[in-house]
Parts: structure tokens; C-alpha cells; sequence
């Protein structure tokens, strides 16, 4: 597996691509990521969001339209992608798999969980592609999302600590934002957040 990383625009939102056996998954393209992806990717199969707030998704309809390939989002975010809440110009895109909570997929022989975390948004999943976790806006390295925005949920996000808190395995966590860290490196900050809450 090789994973490239780039943060894309005012808010330095990651973009990933994960390329396994000479196939491409793209997760999370934000503001002007189609530059980027189009020199670094040979086959892309798929767009995989995170979430639906606007630096995740900015770049979507370009890439899905330029390499016919499908859009997977939570489906509890699905209504994030035609909104432009602070009026800044994001296109709208349209998502081809609205992904149920925890639902396990197979894409072209690759396996990926959609692990359901609420609370920053109503959709908000970690991605598991082997030991990696690409944690959208979940847990950054040091802290994790805030939940003050609209449609954000305190009392979700406190569910949602407490799930992950309960899992026995390590992962590679590649955040929205940030550096890349590990889940046994969270766990004590994700506990006193759960406390916090």
C-alpha cells in the first residue's frame, strides 16, 4: 500500500491517495485537489468522503466527472454536498453509494469499513482500509473535531469517543488535518475528551 498526502486549500485539508495493487482510492478531495490527483494517480477507481463539510468534498464532481468513477459518502452526510453554507463557491457534487453506518465494502477487490463516529457531522466515519484509519474530522493527532458547528452533536461525539475507547487493536490514523498519529497515541487524550463532554 502506498499512501500520498497533500493539504489542499485555506483550511489545509489532507487529501489521500491510497494506491494498493495498482488501483487508486481517493479520499477526501478538497479545494483545487484535481491538480494534484491528476499527477499522482495512474488508476483511480473510486472518491471515498470522510464527511460532507465543504474541504472534503470541493473537488468531487470535477474528479468524478474527469475519471468516470464513483462517489462513496455516509449517507447521513449525503445533504452536505449540494449545500454552499458560507457561500463560497463550493460546485455540488452527487453521490453514486450512499454508505450505511459500519458498512463493510469491497471495491474492485480492495476492502474498506465506514466506521460511523457522529458528533462533528451526522455521518461522520473513520475509513479502514487494513491497519489505516483515515479519520476525516474525528480524531486529529493531539485532539479531536469540534462538535459546535451546525449540525454537529456534542452528545453524539461523546457516543462516538466511547465506541472507538472500546477497541482493542492499534491503527494508523491519517486525520483531515494535521500529521498522521496512532490510535494507541489518542487513546489518553480521546479519554479525557469523553470525560470532558
Amino acid at each position: 500500500m502506498d499512501i500520498k498526502i497533500q493539504p489542499m486549500g485555506d483550511y489545509q485539508t489532507n487529501c489521500y491517495i491510497v494506491t494498493i495493487n495498482d488501483k487508486d482510492l481517493i479520499i477526501d478531495p478538497g479545494v483545487n485537489a484535481f491538480s494534484w490527483i491528476k499527477g499522482n494517480v495512474k488508476n483511480p477507481i473510486a472518491i471515498l468522503n470522510t464527511h460532507g463539510h465543504f474541504d472534503h468534498v470541493w473537488s468531487n464532481q470535477e474528479i468524478k466527472d474527469n475519471y468516470n468513477i464513483k462517489l462513496y459518502i455516509p449517507k447521513d452526510d449525503e445533504f452536505m454536498l449540494t449545500l454552499d453554507p458560507y457561500n463560497l463557491g463550493m460546485p455540488p457534487s452527487y453521490a453514486d453509494i450512499l454508505v450505511n453506518p459500519d458498512e463493510e465494502l469491497d471495491i474492485e477487490g480492495i476492502k474498506i469499513k465506514f466506521h460511523h463516529f457522529p458528533g462533528h457531522t451526522p455521518g461522520c466515519s473513520a475509513i479502514q482500509i487494513d491497519k489505516h484509519l483515515f479519520s476525516g474530522d474525528f480524531i486529529f493527532r493531539g485532539t479531536i473535531g469540534r462538535f459546535d458547528f451546525p449540525n454537529s452533536d456534542a452528545k453524539l461525539m461523546k457516543q462516538s469517543l466511547n465506541k472507538i475507547l472500546k477497541w482493542n487493536e492499534d491503527f494508523h490514523i491519517y486525520p483531515g488535518h494535521g500529521d498522521k498519529t496512532t490510535l494507541r497515541s489518542e487513546i489518553q487524550t480521546l479519554k479525557q475528551w469523553e470525560k470532558h463532554i
